[in-house]
């Protein structure tokens, strides 16, 4: 599980936000500035919407805080390159925020790239990085020692 693999002895319980029971479920980790996003089974872009409606919406949520958006459980991620550039375009997060996304399906990786290129493109500055393990993005985001 994801939460227990953050260093530290960090616990759902000391987070501010506990979400669960959906396709994208989210922990907001408030002493951390970080949101802890876990995606499993099929996943569309609805979902993804509501997701950020969501998220938005949370009176502990802070668009300057980080993300570990952890998808190692999707099975299915049903959604076109067009929806996930339509995903990755939305400012959830503020452009400083490191956002790392943890994908190890082929297609869940190549589309989260593709999505990640877009916003290269687009010269939208962001701190985006695709892993394919936690430990690394756990590591990216400076959270390993803590």
């Amino acid at each position: 599980m994801l939460i227990a693999s953050i260093p530290g002895g960090w616990c759902p319980q000391q987070a501010g936000t506990i979400r669960t029971q959906m396709p994208i479920d989210y922990v907001i980790a408030k002493e951390r500035r970080l949101v802890i996003t876990t995606a499993s089974g099929r996943v569309t872009f609805n979902e993804f919407r509501v997701y950020h409606d969501r998220l938005v919406n949370d009176p502990n949520f802070d668009p300057e805080f980080n993300q570990l958006l952890d998808g190692t459980a999707v099975t299915l991620l049903d959604i076109t390159i067009d929806e996930a550039k339509k995903i990755i375009e939305r400012k959830v997060f503020s452009a400083a925020s490191r956002r790392a996304i943890v994908a190890n399906r082929p297609d869940t990786f190549v589309i989260t790239r593709v999505a990640q290129n877009h916003l290269a493109a687009l010269n939208t500055p962001s701190r985006i990085h695709v892993f394919s393990d936690v430990p690394s993005a756990l590591k990216w985001l400076d959270l390993e020692s803590q």
